[in-house]
């Protein structure tokens, strides 16, 4: 019962990680790739 109660905060947790790396990994390409078309 009480991994049952752990699991949800933890996915909650995990979830709102992955979106702000997933976010930070977008703003990287999006620096990079109009970096690649300004110098160009």
């Amino acid at each position: 019962m009480s991994d049952q109660q752990k699991g949800p905060s933890f996915w909650n947790q995990y979830k709102r990680f992955a979106t702000t790396e997933l976010l930070m990994y977008l703003v990287m390409i999006v620096g990079i790739f109009l970096g690649i078309v300004i110098f160009s």
